[in-house]
């Protein structure tokens, strides 16, 4: 029986689709076949992030109903498979989100787990992907509006019987404007899964189109996902020690490591 993981966030700009991409590599790394769906179909760029843009079909046909799912299942780097929802207007504006539930039950059996990239927000979208999923991570940035938004997430969530796993907190910079995790999970009543701090490595993965636990996978933002992704499965998450080489060996390695003219 595929696990469906709805990730979601109450406003846009948390981090949603980084963490929803880089979760679902993560997950793939830990020996679980798992299938990533961008239901953001109308600011769709999980694409972007994994470096599958201008796939020919996307989720936007399936839901137009000029496609089957198998068509737009595509292999994405990790080992993860991914349904990009495309970037075109004009499919967009043929796809029909209602059948969206539709798609996701054609998806189960497929992979152990199903990590949908919900829309942000509660529009109607958001709804459909949201009742489609058997259990909810909720993304959320350390200030008010943000945990605010989250509440409303959180409370339509239990309400449509989708089982609210935890919330995870993004962009942490230690500020002292930013709100504790100890104060935000008072506040929303739910289990902090994992705290991802600031990091530029986020934003250079993206520009190579790679995830960053692939790209950069030492980075303090890498190894919370993996972190969270182990807490997931059962498994605990031992960060790999990469020996320190000496000068000489670096010397000698640059010396008869280097290409014949």
């Amino acid at each position: 029986m595929t696990v469906t993981i709805a990730i979601a966030s109450g406003k846009g700009g948390t981090g949603k689709t980084t963490i929803a991409a880089n979760l679902a590599v993560a997950l793939s790394r830990f020996g679980k076949n798992v299938i990533v769906l961008d239901a953001d179909i109308a600011m769709a760029n999980l694409e972007l992030i994994l470096g599958l843009e201008g796939k020919p079909v996307t989720l936007n046909d399936v839901l137009a109903g000029t496609a089957d799912i198998e068509e737009a299942i595509y292999e994405g780097p990790g080992g993860v498979k991914v349904v990009p929802a495309g970037i075109s207007l004009e499919r967009f504006r043929r796809a029909n989100p209602e059948r969206l539930e539709e798609v996701l039950t054609k998806l189960n059996e497929k992979a152990d787990i199903l990590i949908i990239d919900c829309p942000a927000g509660l529009g109607k979208d958001a709804l459909v992907a949201l009742s489609a999923a058997e259990n909810l991570i909720v993304v959320v940035n350390p200030e008010i509006s943000s945990i605010s938004d989250a509440l409303k997430i959180i409370a339509v969530a239990r309400r449509l019987e989708t089982n609210v796993l935890g919330a995870i907190i993004n962009r942490v910079s230690n500020d002292s404007t930013e709100l504790s995790a100890k104060a935000i999970e008072t506040i929303l009543e739910i289990p902090i899964m994992g705290i991802i701090p600031e990091d530029p490595n986020v934003r250079r993965s993206a520009a190579f189109g790679e995830p960053i636990v692939l790209r950069y996978p030492d980075s303090p933002a890498a190894q919370a996902i993996m972190e969270i992704a182990a807490k997931l499965v059962g498994k605990q998450y031992i960060p790999e020690k990469k020996e320190k080489e000496s000068f000489i060996k670096r010397f000698i390695k640059g010396l008869f490591g280097r290409k014949k003219k």
